[in-house]
């Protein structure tokens, strides 16, 4: 069964609610209210299941919206997501006020396919149906109700006239409309909030994309609440799981109806983010006014509204029937993704003067503005591969996240690799963990990185090399980021790793006659000292160096494990380490526990020195202490 969504449009009592009753038998008006006044007030909603040529059933939901003038807010939350329109004009009356402004919306929604019906055509003759019908196919020339590939269709819902011709124009329409994606993460915009008895809150909306199962965990947007899926309707009828295009009602549990109302948005839990700006297109309608830089509006997207104000590029106003690309800072957080058509208007007198496009809904804080125009640009391609490549360009050697990603696209893992792996597209990106940076970011880090430790030898002569996590600070560079650059140095041999230092190939220290001649002098020092070592900065003071470049000698000879610190005052060589360890390994089959006591005679040394030098042998695993005394192992 292939589910079609259905809008109706038009003036107000120019029989919409009527011409759904007609067509489904039910009564869209379901307001005690709407009733009595004999109007439309709020939304309301209608199902026909449709028998296809091949037997295949389309069910045609249809969404009736009001007419009046005061409430375009209430048919703005039921006219997106729709797949085509009823445009509906009163024979008898012809084009009127929101017939036009109706109209405007589904343009500037890009609805992009529908039906006119001339309704009460009962109510006039011939002639008069005949001039109506022209001025109609006057006022719809070249748009996507043009008279030359949209049928123009007189009925009477009083009478039932026509009635069959639009149900078999509505089949052959709902038939051409492409199915939507129901393996996409799924948005459901709530339309409209209730309780039932037994069940707790319910709520109702067109899924305009993904999937939503029973049991399955949601977040609500913009709160950010997590709940769960009691239950799944779907146009009346129990389900186990909604799809893309239906109308859908869900009974959700961990939350209370207080907590919900229509504009919120259902999403699958911990994947997207609410966001208060987002870069546009923006198009105004040739009627309107322009538009100043920085000018309110209203904003309407699905079933939200909020105000927005219009921060134009590079530009102080956008001219009537003009398109821009604005930022919209939003006055409260809305769940946007790129494709989201929207509607603005007016701040006062409201009225519908343009709408537009999400490009990005996660527009970097500070973005380099010759570069922006650029990027927009890209985004308006509809060539997904480059848009995720200059995506992953614009966030430089920071890169991507595949959750990001997901987060600013929609897209699921599987698309963004399928796109990523794309043989038509050169899209030069690499992986660093889970990030996705751009090949000409790494070359850049790349460069900094040699740049960098060759600036540092320089520097440094008596260093042998930099330290990963310095070098990292230094270029300012995740570590994914940075592993990734050093790996490839390395594979190309332009860099040496040895342990947690990062050189130059076959970089060596240089050393002038007297750090040489000191050099010799400190490990000589040591050397002779056996286990009663000197103090460091006794040994420091009588070399001829400086005592900067005499600290960075010491740091080359522990570097090399010549000299061995073994705590924060004492150093030994570690001709003098290792023979105590071979001492001690002999001493076992005689000795083997040794107190502190036993240990200062065997060792010759003073407890200063016997303390460190047990606590050494404990962390190289030659002895473990036994309460007071060391057992050798």
């Amino acid at each position: 069964m292939k589910s079609v969504i259905v809008g109706t449009a038009g003036h107000i009592d120019h029989g919409k609610t009527a011409l759904v009753k007609a067509l489904t038998g039910i009564d869209a008006d379901r307001l005690e209210e709407e009733k009595r006044r004999g109007i439309t007030i709020d939304i309301g909603f209608a199902h026909l299941d449709l028998p296809g040529p091949d037997g295949e059933i389309f069910r045609l939901g249809f969404v009736d919206v009001p007419g009046h003038e005061r409430f375009v807010r209430n048919m703005l939350a039921g006219i997106g997501g729709i797949d085509l329109v009823l445009l509906v004009i009163a024979a008898d009356e012809s084009i009127k006020p929101q017939t036009r402004e109706h109209f405007d919306i589904c343009r500037q929604l890009s609805v992009s396919r529908g039906i006119t019906v001339l309704t009460r055509s009962d109510l006039v003759d011939r002639e008069t149906l005949d001039v109506v019908r022209l001025e109609v196919e006057d006022f719809l020339r070249g748009s996507f109700l043009d008279a030359s590939h949209s049928p123009i269709i007189p009925v009477s819902s009083i009478t039932g006239a026509g009635l069959d011709q639009l149900k078999q124009s509505l089949l052959k329409m709902a038939s051409e409309v492409p199915a939507k994606d129901s393996t996409a993460l799924a948005r459901l915009p709530i339309d409209r909030v209730f309780t039932m008895k037994g069940f707790g809150p319910v709520v109702t909306g067109t899924l305009v994309t993904g999937s939503i199962r029973k049991d399955e965990e949601l977040e609500v947007f913009p709160q950010g609440q997590r709940v769960r899926v009691r239950g799944v309707q779907v146009h009346g009828q129990p389900a186990e799981q909604a799809l893309a295009g239906q109308r859908t009602a869900l009974n959700l549990a961990g939350v209370a109806k207080a907590d919900l109302e229509r504009g919120m948005m259902l999403a699958p839990a911990a994947t997207f983010h609410s966001t208060r700006r987002a870069e546009v297109s923006l198009s105004l309608l040739p009627s309107a006014k322009p538009l100043k830089d920085h000018a309110r509006v209203h904003l309407h997207v699905y079933t939200s509204e909020t105000i927005a104000q219009i921060v134009l590029h590079e530009q102080k106003q956008i001219a009537s029937g003009e398109t821009a690309f604005a930022n919209l800072h939003l006055a409260d957080p809305l769940l946007l993704l790129p494709g989201d058509r929207f509607i603005i208007r007016q701040f006062s007198p409201v009225i519908t003067i343009g709408g537009g496009i999400v490009l990005d809904a996660w527009p970097l804080p500070r973005p380099i503005k010759h570069a922006q125009a650029s990027f927009l640009k890209i985004l308006v391609s509809n060539n997904p591969p480059e848009i995720l490549k200059a995506r992953i360009a614009r966030r430089s050697d920071r890169g991507l996240s595949f959750a990001q990603a997901i987060a600013e696209t929609g897209m699921r893992r599987e698309l963004i690799e399928k796109h990523l792996a794309d043989p038509t597209q050169k899209v030069h990106v690499l992986r660093a963990g889970d990030l996705l940076i751009q090949t000409a970011a790494i070359e850049a880090v790349k460069l900094a990185l040699t740049e960098t430790v060759s600036e540092f030898h320089r520097r440094n002569p008596l260093v042998a090399g930099m330290s990963k996590e310095a070098l990292r600070e230094k270029l300012d560079v995740g570590p994914e980021v940075f592993d990734l650059a050093v790996t490839r140095l390395v594979a190309d041999k332009k860099l040496e790793v040895i342990g947690e230092f990062v050189r130059l190939p076959g970089h060596s220290v240089i050393m002038k006659d007297e750090e040489a001649e000191s050099k010799k002098t400190i490990e000589s020092a040591f050397a002779s000292a056996g286990l009663k070592v000197p103090a460091l900065k006794d040994v420091l003071a009588g070399l001829k160096v400086d005592r900067t470049r005499a600290q960075k000698i010491v740091t080359l000879l522990l570097r090399d494990k010549v000299l061995v610190k073994i705590s924060e005052d004492l150093v030994f060589h570690r001709d003098a380490l290792e023979s105590l360890r071979k001492r001690m390994t002999e001493q076992k089959t005689t000795t083997p526990k040794m107190d502190v006591a036993r240990f200062k005679d065997f060792a010759g040394v003073s407890r200063k020195y016997a303390i460190p030098l047990l606590e050494y042998l404990d962390r190289e695993h030659v002895t473990r202490r036994v309460g007071d005394e060391r057992v050798i192992l």
